[in-house]
């Protein structure tokens, strides 16, 4: 295994993460006598799988439904030395409710502190101003009691959103998305480096680009690695980035990724090429003078009538386009308005596009981008997704 300094916190963080949301039984707090045998031993063959593997940090969250409870059964007989453990809870308005459910989690993992407690799902300003204004002082007496060791975040907002809380400085390490085919927080990487902060990557396989179902034109482009396999090497070959979070559902889901570790220590000039290959791909299909200009002025969902995602429909409709990911843009464009504020913004309709029309008027590539929210309907209009917790 491969391990980095985790920033600030000084932890040997090993590069792969054992992620928690994917093993548990249910997304409700199940009575302990509804998860049978058969589960419970999964999630014990995962965990001993792990360490097997030097895999020793194991992050779950309050709102992941069992998996607290189910890997806290698995845990208590295993010396606390041997894992690095992390959970999450989100801020709220009421500190009260933010201490419920840290105590919750507690009792469910049935460990006396843990390494990393991070805050969940900051994104947007609100959120920050509960964590930082009404949870913070919470989490610096949980600290000063032995309880927690360091405090991060966890986030799906928008780059401003995160560097706000960054430059906070309150934080010891985050949870951000960040891959090859959504590099939107590159600023977030590079601040949180100079805050030295640990930084750890959100679900490189899923919301990387369903990378374990992938399109034959993108497992063509970047053989011969796999498509995990490309992603795994972009994203570590970074050395700012300190660990990626593997939701794994049984112990056989380590393997692969445990394996691409060993192209690490391989010559990346092949890896290097694939990129440049797919970057001239993308370029194609959504020239660079065109996404300068729709982030430039679409960035902010907020400010286009009818607050439509122009930023992230353009972006899964370039990622179709170039690397046939209409299943994954599918799925995430579907999320779009349906997620609260994990997946804010509002999905494009042909009523908003005269609203939409005069507020584009004077962008030079206007036309190209109604265009392009005129085929996302066609291409990605289907059922409406919910996230898994809500499933």
């Amino acid at each position: 295994m491969i391990r980095r300094r985790f920033g600030r916190t000084e932890l040997q963080m090993p590069v792969i993460t054992m992620g928690g949301m994917r093993f548990q039984k249910s997304w409700s707090d199940d009575k302990p006598e509804d998860i049978e045998k058969v589960q419970q031993d999964n999630v014990n063959a995962i965990v001993e799988k792990a360490l097997s593997l030097d895999v020793n940090h194991i992050e779950t969250a309050r709102g992941y439904g069992s998996s607290e409870f189910q890997l806290g059964k698995c845990i208590v007989d295993i010396p606390r030395e041997k894992f690095i453990l992390q959970s999450k809870v989100a801020p709220n308005a009421d500190p009260e409710v933010f201490k419920t459910n840290f105590y919750k989690s507690m009792e469910l993992l049935q460990v006396d502190h843990l390494d990393l407690l991070g805050l969940h799902g900051i994104n947007n300003d609100e959120i920050l101003d509960n964590a930082l204004n009404k949870c913070m002082p919470l989490v610096r007496e949980f600290q000063k009691q032995g309880l927690v060791r360091h405090v991060g975040f966890s986030t799906h907002g928008s780059a401003e959103v995160i560097n706000r809380a960054i430059d906070s400085d309150e934080f010891d390490y985050i949870n951000l998305h960040y891959y090859y085919i959504d590099q939107s927080n590159a600023s977030c990487i590079e601040n949180a480096t100079k805050h030295d902060m640990g930084i750890f990557i959100i679900s490189p396989n899923d919301k990387g680009g369903r990378l374990y179902d992938p399109p034959k034109k993108l497992s063509d482009m970047v053989a011969p690695y796999s498509p995990m396999e490309f992603n795994n090497m972009f994203c570590l070959k970074d050395k700012r980035i300190h660990t990626l979070s593997m939701g794994v559902s049984n112990p056989t889901d380590f393997d692969h990724h445990v394996e691409s570790l060993r192209l690490l220590t391989e010559d990346m000039t092949e890896h290097t090429n694939i990129v440049d290959s797919l970057n001239r791909e993308l370029q194609e299909v959504f020239p660079l003078d065109l996404k300068n200009e729709i982030i430039k002025h679409c960035l902010n969902y907020e400010k286009i009538p009818n607050q439509v995602n122009i930023f992230v429909i353009t972006r899964l409709w370039s990622l179709a386009k170039a690397f046939d990911l209409v299943g994954y843009g599918k799925m995430r464009y579907n999320l779009i308005g349906n997620g609260g504020h994990w997946f804010p913004g509002v999905q494009y309709e042909e009523a908003f596009k005269k609203d939409i029309e005069a507020t584009l008027k004077n962008l030079k590539y206007k036309t190209e981008i109604l265009d392009i929210l005129d085929e996302c309907v066609d291409l990605f209009k289907g059922e409406e997704q919910k996230r898994l917790s809500e499933s």
